[in-house]
């Protein structure tokens, strides 16, 4: 069963739902983004996604990479594709153009990276990462590291990485050890090196590219204690000469690579830094804030995973339940054979809308962000609308972030299920679905960290301001639309959601972090499922008017209608027994002696 990437429901999506037409007009790097343009560039994605990256999914997964004293080779077709994806310009579409970029909106390449992923998660990660590690040095480095790093990086000839983790901390950055001395032998103002190692660094060391650019949290002699200790660094794996060339082998190598659950195709390196140059390209001691940069981006493209495995999953085992006939339906379609398919039996529809729920309004999430990046990092909005952009970006990125990923394992379980014991075996492909996904709920901060950071760092710590901008737009969705079914349907868990912020906030003030940890999850996926729902309202709402003007395609629009339906009758439910969950306290998690949770015979 072969993916196809939706580009009718982007399109809905893209023009009709968000009017990317009117948001491109707005401002300078949009303007290239006109509609003719944008769907060209959809076109000739897909194709390569569908034709060239979508074979090599299955077999690197089966192939993996391979490590040979510090070397590391991707699947058979890896590097092939990768060339071809930076000999027709790829890596560069959403670069900037002074450094030979071709400037397209952020936007634009949020959707390009939902199709990589969609088609070949694995290898989609060596040009994913290298997107925020570029981010990263145009934004924070001096003219000197841009002018010597970001040409052959946004080309793709190199690529980057992120460097955070080391074995005894995981989310934990305050603990790390990795430190940075002042380069006595270089007369470059900067340079430092840098040794220690990190685990889990995804494309770390690959035979894609001519180098690979780390971008690498560490300490100076000089650093408190903490996360208030830490500096940014660019680390290459070959030194970088004056004018740009490559100089010698640095003092970076790779230890080993993981053997994963999923993802087999991207390597998961342990990096080693042996008194590694390097360069600060933050403030020091500040490296975490710089860092933040890179992180960011890297949870919406997380987001981007979860929704992307929810399509595909969905779109097979709907083409298995088209064709799989077993036992009769409660209206029988075939009467003239002894079963009828399965996707006439109410429970496997169940699953298939909602793998389609989340799949379609995870795009219409993760799109609505993408937009808020145009914004956020363009110079021609005013001051006020960059604050509306950053305010709905702090809020949306963990919850699209946590949200999506944990929603991704429930669709892709479907997937498996629908298909029955073909869903278990591998050459159907649905396993690998739900393995690829996993990751998702762990990379960039657990759903956890998010919830935490949503409920505690946003929320609680500015007693509410962080989320009063995303609370007035769905004020303003539901007075502009106060007549409307979907409008009306999605005020009531809106108001559910907001009195459960100030009931949360009084529990925690009284209980402190416990109540905090206890409630951060479930408050996130209240989160999740009233923000899904404000966008399933807006499309119906959309659909609505298309049928009633007769623009024609009704069909497509019908079924949109029809999903906000089923949406709010059996996914939005959900929210009612995690209020009452997170109504009932920490004193069930935590009254339990740790002594008490199992016993074993002697």
């Amino acid at each position: 069963m072969n993916y196809k990437i939706p580009l009718r429901d982007i399109r809905f999506v893209t023009q009709e739902l968000l009017d990317s037409p009117t948001h491109y007009s707005k401002f300078t790097k949009g303007q290239a983004a006109d509609p003719d343009t944008v769907e060209a560039i959809f076109q000739e994605a897909a194709k390569f996604c569908e034709n060239e990256l979508a074979p090599l999914n299955q077999s690197g997964d089966e192939e993996g990479c391979h490590f040979e004293d510090g070397v590391v080779t991707t699947p058979k077709g890896f590097k092939e594709k990768y060339d071809d994806f930076v000999a027709n310009g790829w890596p560069s579409l959403c670069g900037p153009t002074e450094f030979g970029g071709q400037g397209m909106p952020e936007s634009i390449g949020l959707i390009m990276m939902e199709m990589m992923i969609s088609t070949n998660h694995s290898w989609s990660m060596y040009p994913g990462l290298s997107s925020g590690a570029i981010k990263t040095i145009y934004t924070h480095a001096n003219d000197n590291i841009k002018g010597r790093f970001m040409p052959p990086m946004v080309e793709g000839k190199w690529t980057g990485t992120m460097c955070l983790t080391e074995p005894h901390c995981g989310s934990d950055l305050g603990l790390l050890k990795t430190y940075a001395e002042v380069d006595a032998s270089s007369e470059e103002d900067g340079a430092y090196v840098l040794s220690g190692s990190k685990i889990f660094i995804s494309s770390g060391e690959h035979d894609l590219a001519d180098n690979i650019v780390h971008i690498v949290l560490a300490r100076l002699p000089d650093a408190p204690e903490g996360i208030r200790g830490i500096s940014l660094f660019v680390v290459p794996k070959f030194e970088v000469n004056q004018d740009g060339s490559l100089g010698e082998r640095n003092g970076v190598s790779c230890g080993s690579i993981e053997e994963k659950m999923g993802i087999h195709g991207n390597s998961t390196c342990v990096i080693n830094f042996d008194s590694a140059k390097g360069y600060l390209i933050s403030q020091p001691h500040k490296g975490m804030r710089a860092m933040f940069t890179f992180i960011n981006e890297s949870r919406l493209g997380v987001a981007m995973h979860g929704q992307a495995h929810t399509s595909v999953s969905f779109q097979k085992a709907l083409a298995y339940a088209k064709d799989r006939e077993q036992f009769q339906a409660a209206k029988r379609v075939n009467p003239d054979r002894p079963a009828d398919p399965i996707i006439h039996h109410a429970d496997v529809r169940r699953m298939l809308l909602t793998q389609k729920a989340f799949a379609e309004g995870g795009r219409m999430l993760n799109m609505f962000c993408g937009q808020q990046v145009d914004i956020e990092q363009s110079p021609d909005f005013s001051a006020e609308e960059h604050a509306q952009a950053e305010a709905l970006l702090a809020i949306l990125t963990p919850i699209a972030k946590g949200f999506l990923s944990e929603t991704s394992m429930e669709a892709t379980n479907y997937g498996i299920q629908i298909l029955g014991g073909h869903g278990f075996i591998k050459e159907w492909g649905m396993e690998q679905e739900v393995r690829d996904a996993r990751i998702s709920q762990l990379y960039e901060g657990t759903t956890g960290i998010q919830g935490l950071d949503l409920l505690g760092r946003k929320i609680l710590k500015t007693k509410g301001a962080a989320i009063a901008p995303l609370m007035e737009m769905f004020d303003d969705f539901i007075g502009e639309n106060r007549w409307n079914k979907n409008a009306r349907r999605f005020k009531k868990y809106f108001k559910k959601w907001k009195s459960l912020t100030r009931s949360t906030g009084f529990k925690v003030m009284r209980g402190g972090m416990d109540e905090l940890n206890a409630a951060a999850v479930e408050y996130l996926m209240v989160g999740g499922y009233v923000t899904l729902g404000y966008f399933w309202s807006r499309a119906a709402i959309v659909a609505e008017e298309a049928i009633e003007s007769g623009k024609g395609d009704a069909e497509f629009y019908q079924a949109k209608i029809e999903m906000a339906n089923f949406y709010y009758e059996r996914i939005m439910p959900r929210v009612e027994s995690m209020i009452e969950s997170i109504g009932n306290g920490s004193e069930s998690l935590m009254s339990m002696d740790v002594e008490r949770f199992v016993f074993l015979d002697d």
